[in-house]
Formats: structure tokens, sequence, C-alpha cells
């Protein structure tokens, strides 16, 4: 009898596994291939109308302009036929969560956070789950790879750089904990209006207190990096990426106030590396981040203002004033329901477009200019010779949801599958519905 409960009990295991499992990752690109006739979108502002992209080992050899005779042979290679479609590199999200939380309501699946005020030496890579569902469902916008970043607490943690198609994390990982993360404190707080107090803004009084907090830890992590360990300090040893150059620093500050002080802070620290994340006023000190060489994650176009006196369309039109500017911007799309809006990442970039930004200047802000922030630009970003074959295919224009219709993905050449659970539950209900007709 126990044998018996011992089976059914296994067999119940497998089955709920297999139910939620990701599509299995993709093997290794063993035949060159051609992409033909797509307008290619390199990423770095570059668009070539007939374009001829070859693919070998995983990596770009050859982009050229198909219109224009050249020395190739495709008899040793597939040929993918795409006439009029378009080609982009994989798009990245910026400060992104997948993989970290399943199912918000589930508690045992949120490895979103860790106990404690400062943990510089938390690294997000080991919790990032392969096998979620929602990161699967990124694939089909052509949303191909991201940053796993920590929450809560003053020091967050490490984040590091994936792909979305992946046996496990050390299989996903592009760059490992590079980044720590900083919620800078908010010069202004909201009343609590459920315990009946005024819910408009009001100075923060503690906020030069925690702004101190945050210098004097620096400080003792400094100390004891320069002097004799005896007893090891796990979070001031999470620093030390800080001061070497070999981490970026990543602030959470949305503040005109907040974004100066933080910049001025991590300079003070002899932190370069500095990226403001969030940054909803970061375009009214635009020449001053320029000035310091500071590039932003800005918070998620599709927001409304917050501010009484903001323009209707205020977070639309950020991209294109810090662009304008001069400043490094990539688009994140942090907030409410963070992880499945995810998947709309290019459609903010297609609102920026309808905010004055040029289609190319909007790509740059998925594909480009966040390869470079993460220090992955050597590889990704761009459909270039010698980078990474990490890109799609889409019938249409990818920053429009009416025509982002993703036919082909590839992440470092690997055919990837664009199934996932919801693309079977409509393939299931729509053959429900066609067989009632």
């Amino acid at each position: 009898m126990k044998k018996i409960n011992k089976i059914n009990i296994v067999v119940f295991l497998l089955c709920i596994t297999l139910g939620f499992a990701q599509q299995t990752p993709a093997p290794k690109q063993t035949k060159d291939f051609a992409i033909v006739g797509a307008t290619a979108h390199i990423g770095n502002g570059t668009v070539i109308k007939n374009s001829l992209i070859i693919v070998s080992k995983g990596k770009i050899t050859r982009v050229l302009d198909n219109s224009k005779p050249n020395a190739v042979t495709m008899q040793a290679m597939d040929v993918i036929e795409a006439k009029g479609k378009h080609v982009y590199p994989g798009f990245i999200v910026s400060n992104g969560t997948l993989g970290l939380v399943e199912v918000d309501a589930v508690k045992a699946s949120s490895d979103l956070s860790e106990m404690g005020t400062f943990n510089p030496h938390i690294r997000s890579i080991i919790a990032y789950n392969t096998e979620s569902k929602i990161i699967e469902s990124m694939r089909p916008n052509g949303v191909l790879l991201g940053q796993v970043v920590p929450r809560g607490g003053r020091i967050t943690g490490t984040s590091s750089v994936v792909h979305y198609d992946a046996w496990n994390w050390e299989d996903a990982a592009i760059k490992m904990d590079n980044g720590i993360h900083i919620n800078w404190p908010s010069s202004f707080s909201r009343g609590r209006w459920w315990l009946g107090e005024d819910p408009g803004l009001k100075p923060n009084k503690d906020y030069a207190k925690q702004v101190k907090e945050l210098a004097d830890y620096f400080n003792e992590a400094k100390s004891y990096n320069k002097g004799n360990k005896g007893e090891r300090h796990l979070p001031y040893e999470g620093l030390i990426g800080l001061f070497d150059e070999s981490k970026h620093l990543y602030i959470n500050a949305d503040d005109e106030k907040g974004i100066t002080d933080a910049v001025n802070f991590a300079k003070s620290q002899g932190v370069s590396k500095i990226t403001i994340v969030g940054g909803y006023q970061a375009a009214n000190v635009a020449n001053f981040l320029k000035q310091n060489n500071v590039s932003v994650f800005l918070k998620r176009v599709h927001s409304r203002p917050e501010l009484e006196d903001d323009d209707y369309d205020y977070a639309y039109k950020q991209a294109k004033k810090l662009v304008d500017a001069g400043v490094l911007v990539s688009l994140e799309p942090s907030g409410q329901m963070e992880r499945m809006n995810s998947r709309n990442l290019p459609f903010y970039a297609g609102t920026t477009v309808a905010h004055g930004l040029t289609k190319e200047q909007a790509l740059q802000l998925i594909t480009q200019n966040p390869a470079k922030i993460m220090g992955i630009d050597a590889m990704y970003g761009t459909l270039e010779a010698g980078k990474s074959a990490t890109l799609f295919i889409s019938e249409g224009d990818a920053l429009d949801m009416r025509t982002n219709q993703v036919i082909k993905a590839f992440i470092d050449g690997r055919d990837l599958s664009l199934e996932t659970h919801q693309t079977r539950l409509w393939k299931r209900y729509a053959e429900k519905y066609n067989q009632e007709d």
C-alpha cells in the first residue's frame, strides 16, 4: 500500500511539473543560416532595407546590403526568406524581476527581496527561475534578454544579466553580479491616508539622517576593505566592485533633488559607473546628468503624471528630452504588474516615437543603450558582425502592437520555440469554438 501511494505521489508531482514547465531550451546551432531580404534595424540607428545576415556558430558573421553585388555563397546553409519582413536585435529588459516571482499571491514562489537594510552581497542570479511561465511569454514580442534585479532595503543587492531560454541560471547568465542597486531616500513622503493622515506630499524629516546612514555604511565598507580583515564581513566585501570600477551603481531616485544628491553622493564615494533608475524628474536635470556621464533607466512610459501640475503626457515625452540632452537612456517596466508588463517593452518604445523620437532612436532605448549601460554591448544590442546572433524576425514594425508578429527568434543562433502557455490556451479554445461553429 505504501509503495502504491509513493508511486501515485511521484506521478502526481511529475504531472504538475510538466504542466508548469517552460519550453525546452533550443539546441545549439549546428548549421549556418542566412536571413535574406528583410529590413534590418541594426540597433545603432542604421537601417538596411534589403539585408543579408549570415549566422554561424551562434554569431553574426556578416551583415550586408543585399541590393548590392556580394560574393556570398549560400549553398551550404539554410536560407530564411524574409522579404517584406523586419529583423531586430533582441530587446533587453532593464531593471526587471522576471524569474524571481511566479505568483505574487503565493509567497513560496517569491524570491524578490531579503530581510535587512543593507544587502550588497545578495546575489539575485541564484534565485532566478528559468522555468517561469512568465519568461517564456516574453519571447513572442521579441524580448530576449534582461536584467535580474533584487528589491527591498536601502541596498537591495546585486543584479545579473540573463537571456530568456535556458535550463538553469548558470546557462542563462550573460554577465553575473555586475550591478549594485540602491533605493535612495525620498526627499518627500506622502501621508498614510489609511491612518487618516493628509495624503499630500510633505518634506521627509528623516532625509538627511537616511543619507548619512548610507554614507556611513559606504565609509565603513571602504575602511574594512582597506584594512587587515579578521572576521569576514560579506556585505562590506560586496561593495568592493563599486570602488574598483568592476561593478555599476544603479540608484532608484525620482525627484529632482534626490537625483542630484544621489549622483553627488556616488561621485564623492569614488563611484564612476552610475545609472539613475526611475528618474521621474530626470529630464529636469538632464544637463547635470550629461555632464556627470550618468545614464538613466527611465520609468515606465505608460504611466500617469504623478504631480498635479505635470502635463498629461509627461511620462511619454521624457525620453525625448533626455535623448536631446545627450543622456544615455533605456526604458524599464517597473510598477504595478511589472513582470507581465515587461513584454510590452517594445510598445513603450513605440510610444516615445509618437512623442518626438525617431523609430531608430526609440529602438536604441531597448537594444543598444541598455547593452552599453549593462556592459554587454561587445556581444549584444546590435546586429553587427562578430556579435551574438540574438535577434528576431517580425512580420512588421516591432514597436507597433498591431504589427509586432514575431515569426522567428534566436538566442546565440539557437532557433527558439515561440510556443507559450498563452499560445497553447489560445489554440485550445480557438479549436473548441471553431468546432462549435
